[in-house]
């Protein structure tokens, strides 16, 4: 078959129609694809939803309750104040101090919320623009190394702190959103900034901007300058890492960041900007200069009463103000005289018990020995540990080391004198809790020091380049001063340190007051109508008792035999003539009158009571002897004068006397209710203090009153076996008792007396506290007869009597009916 030709003439064959796709067809399929998309982003935005719901339902559901912050009160410190208005410490668990956001300058509120937050007036708890910044911040800087920057809004901020914890989840976060909303359309914006400023965290232990301002340059926040506040902008993100101490530049370069977010913001000018970041970064540190440096027993004191008072917690937080009675000039004093005493029967009685420490004392070792030991406990702030480099036979030469203002450690050097040395006598081998035995006083140095020795020394201010040996005393003391009017305490040491020993011997310490108790004993005798010079018999004295008989003696051992008056018994401390008194009152009697004063509570009525063989503490004896003072009035002693809260309002007061007019006018003279209990008759208690003003003029006080030019009254006191040494007295104005012994009970030595030892503590205490006042004679109340008569010795004195009594005086020359049925349970001699 022929196979076709092309002819050209012909016409050209039609392409063959191809098919086209359908319109319909494509459109459909175009729907159903877009149908599906919606309808599967539609599922997914209602998943989405749902599970967003379900969400913000669990969310809410979990919240915590955030109305509670509308009154919320920060801890903050509690302060103790002494009655100068010092401050003596500061209690808290954090150490905050509230101050209301009227009270916080302008700028310091800017600086903050221009380094944390710079919409926060704008924004309504979270803050969008400022996640976007921070995304896009975070992006530009990935693989930096660096960490996102935060997007936390101040009040999201408070929501994290106050509320919801810090952990770093999602949820945590999504949490706090929520509940910085909820925050906004609760609290104004001043209240919520006010939280965060007082709530905030800032290094150094310092919660809050007050705090703060304190630890970082010891300054209130109106003293502030720009740079500063600006400072204490920068720390909130991370307080360490901006610690000028040890990042200096970090520090200072976070600060001009602050600075110039302050200019940006309009809170300060460019000029002030530019001085503010020339300015060197210098903190200073509190150190409190201020601050009362001495009554640490006092102070715990305080704090002990304000838990029992209050509670632990709002004591440590609840921002207490607390003022107190401590007089810090004679507290200093207090403390000075009770060491001087307790060095000075250390040095007669305790003898020299070695060094602390021994080290290599080379030129290149002696430093670095010295500074790696420990200062012995007790050691008062004045003396230095030093090491001896060298030893003659007449001189010790010592080196130790001084921390200057910078805390660098400087080398001196000084020279110990073997003629200051008489007192340091070694200790011979005896029994355990025996008095020691002395040894002879040293002849050369070497008998006291070796090379290398670690001792205490004191720099002798009148003699340069001199020093003093000294050592820490075993034995212990305790000295209470109060004003007899109103009970307060103003000094109270309980102990040689408080850094040795918190035990409070002032408080705690149930010790036998000896013949300092013996005023009380005649006092039930003045209050029965006996005069002050009824003549009772000072013989030997014999009662038969259950345990055998018990025969008390003097304290000197003998009796003179003779009838003696009861005021020179007093004044002589005569036990015999005491015991007797005691017969004819009756011992039901002394123990009611021992009650009444607050010396012993419940007190036995046993006949060797009336000698001071119960247990009392130096607190109550004061007070009970500000009885006699203040005219037969019962004194409680106080330590607390007011207590505020954190508002300013008095929680408490010490002072229970009602006040007649302190709330009139100007015009009206106030005048106080005198509503303690009377515990004694005027007269009586006129007489006793007549009577103890013998004591100190004539009798076993007489130390405690050399030298003072004026009226003091008081008594000694020395336990059985010499255990506890007394003196407790007083002058018009105020009331001091001092005790001295060992805290595990033991003898002071035979002869060591409260007249010797107590006595001049006393002496010096009240020369201290009586600097500058007139002499104030003893008032007599109304009622009472003072007649000139003669004394035991022949003296001619004044003395009171009871209106009736000038002539009933008649000697008694035996016990009492009755005696054998009032015997002595408790056998001991107590002088």
């Amino acid at each position: 078959m022929a196979t076709p030709s092309h002819d050209p003439a012909a016409p050209a064959p039609k392409p063959e129609k191809q098919e086209k796709p359908r319109k319909g067809r494509k459109r459909a399929r175009g729907w159903g694809i877009l149908r599906l998309m919606t309808v599967g982003a539609t599922v997914m935005v209602l998943s989405g939803g749902v599970a967003g719901l379900g969400m913000y339902a669990s969310l809410q559901a979990d919240l915590p309750d955030h109305r509670w912050l509308a009154d919320y009160h920060p801890q903050q410190m509690s302060r103790i104040y002494a009655a100068d208005s010092r401050l003596m410490a500061e209690l808290a668990v954090e150490r905050r101090v509230f101050v209301p956001i009227e009270a916080i300058p302008a700028r310091l509120q800017r600086a903050f919320i221009s380094a944390e937050d710079q919409r926060f007036r704008e924004h309504h708890g979270i803050d969008p623009m400022g996640i976007v910044r921070s995304l896009v911040t975070y992006a530009r800087e990935r693989g930096s190394g660096r960490r996102m920057q935060g997007a936390s809004t101040i009040t999201q901020q408070v929501a994290k702190n106050m509320l919801v914890g810090s952990d770093r989840t999602l949820l945590r976060k999504a949490r706090e959103a929520l509940l910085a909303i909820r925050l906004e359309n609760t609290l104004s914006k001043d209240r919520i900034l006010e939280i965060y400023l007082n709530e905030i965290y800032l290094g150094a232990q310092a919660y809050g901007v007050a705090a703060a301002a304190q630890a970082y340059f010891n300054k209130g926040l109106d003293d502030l300058t720009i740079a500063e506040m600006a400072f204490l902008a920068s720390l909130p993100k991370a307080p360490n890492n901006y610690n000028p101490a040890r990042f200096a530049d970090a520090a200072r370069a976070r600060r001009n960041w602050v600075l110039e977010r302050m200019a940006e913001d309009g809170a300060i000018t460019q000029e002030e900007m530019r001085a503010a970041q020339a300015e060197p970064l210098v903190t200073r540190p509190t150190r409190r200069p201020d601050m009362v440096a001495v009554g640490q027993h006092f102070t715990e004191e305080v704090r002990r009463e304000l838990v029992t008072r209050f509670g632990a917690e709002q004591t440590g937080g609840g921002g207490l103000v607390v003022r107190t009675s401590l007089d810090p000039d004679l507290q200093a004093a207090t403390e000075t005289a009770l060491h001087t005493g307790l060095m000075n029967y250390d040095r007669r009685r305790g003898g020299w018990r070695g060094p602390a420490a021994r080290i290599a004392a080379g030129p290149q070792d002696w430093q670095p020995g010295l500074e790696a030991t420990p200062r012995p406990g007790g050691m008062l702030a004045s003396w230095q540990l030093a090491v001896v480099r060298q030893v003659s036979n007449t001189e010790a030469r010592v080196s130790w080391l001084e921390r200057s203002p910078a805390r660098t450690l400087i080398p001196r050097e000084g020279v110990m004198d073997l003629s200051d040395l008489a007192w340091a006598r070694p200790q011979l081998p005896g029994r355990p809790n025996e008095t020691p035995r002395l040894g002879n006083a040293p002849r050369r140095m070497g008998d006291v020091v070796s090379v290398g020795d670690v001792v205490m020394v004191e720099p002798n201010a009148q003699r340069q380049g001199r020093v003093s040996l000294r050592q820490v005393p075993e034995v212990e003391g305790a000295v209470v001063a109060l004003d007899p009017a109103t009970g307060r305490i103003l000094a109270m040491a309980g102990g040689w340190s408080f850094d040795r020993s918190q035990y409070n011997r002032a408080t705690q310490a149930l010790r036998q007051p000896g013949s300092s108790f013996k005023p009380f004993v005649y006092l039930a005798a003045l209050e029965e109508g006996i005069p002050p010079n009824q003549r009772f018999l000072d013989t030997p004295v014999e009662v038969q008792t259950g345990a055998g008989v018990w025969r008390p003696s003097n304290y000197s051992g003998g009796a003179t035999g003779s009838a003696v008056s009861m005021r020179a018994a007093l004044e002589r401390s005569l036990n015999l003539v005491t015991v007797r008194i005691a017969q004819q009152v009756g011992m039901e009697r002394v123990a009611d009158v021992a009650n009444r004063f607050g010396v012993i509570e419940n007190m036995q009525p046993y006949l060797a009571m009336s000698l001071g063989a119960g247990e009392t503490t130096v607190a109550r004896m004061a007070a009970a002897y500000a009885g006699f003072v203040n005219g037969g009035r019962r004194v409680n002693p106080t330590l607390v004068d007011s207590v505020q809260d954190q508002r300013g309002r008095v929680v408490w007061r010490g002072d229970t006397r009602g006040c007649q007019g302190c709330s009139a006018g100007p015009e009206q003279v106030p005048s106080l209710e005198d509503n303690r209990r009377r515990i004694t008759d005027p007269i009586a208690a006129y007489q006793m203090v007549n009577m103890l003003q013998g004591v100190v003029q004539r009798g076993t006080g007489g130390r405690a009153g050399a030298g003072l030019n004026r009226p003091v009254a008081g008594k000694t006191g020395t336990s059985n076996d010499y255990k506890d040494n007394w003196f407790v007295g007083f002058t018009p104005d105020i009331v001091v008792a001092v005790w001295v012994g060992f805290d595990d009970p033991r003898s002071l030595g035979n002869g060591e007396a409260g007249g010797s030892n107590a006595a001049p503590i006393f002496r010096d205490v009240m020369a201290a506290a009586l600097q500058g006042s007139p002499a104030v004679p003893f008032r007599a109340p109304p009622g009472v007869s003072l007649v000139r008569i003669q004394h035991d010795n022949g003296q001619s004195i004044i003395e009171a009597f009871r209106p009736g009594t000038e002539n009933s005086a008649q000697p008694v020359d035996s016990f009492s009916p009755g005696a054998a049925e009032r015997v002595e349970q408790n056998l001991g001699g107590i002088y």
